[in-house]
């Protein structure tokens, strides 16, 4: 019993060197967990568009692991593709893609993912904006007009009480073709019901919130993300257009703006990446009202229907400043 004592003590004492804070949870485990709670919307991208889908998030990821494995060869680095960090980056470009898109697509817009957005700056950990989201931007860029007018209409579409879906999506109807009948269907029970469980036009992994929102739940008990970007995000956008709708600037109810377009998938799985997120508990509060500031923006007024990737993208960009100004002081420290 005294030797138990003394050998408890003799390890209280032992000191090293920082970090100071262990973790059984590795990076690819934390990765691959997430891999596995983005599977329910993968599958109900499936059920809603076809097996087509599959073709396409198996090119986008296949393409990632690909030109991942090439530029670590290339720059002699260990070779990573284990990590998990590739899939995800494959698997998100592809849910922010069109249906209808060309199988070359998610191909190139992983290649410019993978190799400039993340390996050109030195790999995982030192990417400045999230991968994905940086893809699709130069995807729109570059094919804009593939990358805006290949919605496809749920295959199960005739169960979604409305029919005007089939050639846009619920955001661009509002932007391009708003009527007091159009804004006041889309308000409708019936079609916000629809926006929560998927029947309707989107990119392939945004259109269900309640399958998003699974995987979301499961990450947020682990500890695996940070709640605060998405809560204060999509409290932002709550907020903001619930004081839009009852001053007459705006005609969709914060019930649509709420589940209509990639709010959920961008709020929950693409601004809470680790590395292009502050660290601090009070810069992920700015940064995800931030997000949802810039995203009624667009929304509202901006050129394209919807702003969630271009928020992410631009408070990506501003998280070191955020860091910079928000660190907490040095005990002590004038």
């Amino acid at each position: 019993m005294n030797n138990n004592k003394e050998s408890f003590a003799v390890k209280q004492l032992i000191v090293s060197s920082s970090p100071h804070l262990q973790s059984n949870e590795s990076i690819s485990h934390i990765m691959w967990s997430v891999v596995i709670c983005l599977i329910p919307a993968l599958i109900g991208s499936v059920y809603f568009f076809g097996f087509r889908m599959l073709l396409i998030i198996g090119l986008s990821v296949l393409s990632a692991l690909g030109f991942e494995a090439f530029a670590e060869f290339m720059w002699r680095r260990k070779i990573t593709i284990n990590d998990g960090s590739a899939v995800i980056t494959g698997i998100l470009l592809a849910f922010n893609l069109p249906p209808n898109i060309p199988i070359w697509i998610p191909i190139i817009g992983s290649g410019f993912a993978v190799i400039i957005v993340k390996q050109i700056f030195g790999g995982l950990g030192n990417n400045f904006i999230n991968p994905a989201l940086a893809a699709r931007a130069f995807l729109m860029v570059s094919w804009p007009q593939l990358m805006t007018t290949n919605w496809l209409a749920p295959r199960f579409g005739h169960l979604a009480g409305y029919d005007a879906v089939t050639q846009a999506t619920p955001l661009s109807l509002a932007k391009n073709f708003g009527t007091p009948e159009t804004f006041q269907s889309l308000n409708s029970w019936p079609v916000i019901k629809n926006l929560i469980i998927g029947f309707r036009g989107g990119c392939i992994g945004e259109t269900s919130a309640i399958l998003l929102l699974c995987g979301a739940t499961y990450l947020i008990i682990k500890g695996y993300l940070k709640y605060r970007i998405p809560l204060s995000y999509i409290g932002t956008i709550l907020i903001l257009s619930f004081i839009f709708y009852i001053t007459k600037l705006s005609p969709l109810s914060p019930i649509f703006h709420l589940f209509a377009g990639g709010l959920i998938l961008g709020a929950f799985f693409m601004a809470t990446d680790y590395v292009t997120t502050p660290m601090t508990v009070k810069g992920q509060w700015i940064f995800g009202i931030g997000c949802g500031v810039i995203t009624m923006l667009i929304r509202l007024w901006g050129g394209y229907p919807e702003g969630v990737s271009y928020s992410i993208l631009l408070m990506n960009v501003a998280t070191p400043l955020i860091d910079r100004y928000i660190k907490p002081k040095v005990f002590g420290y004038k």
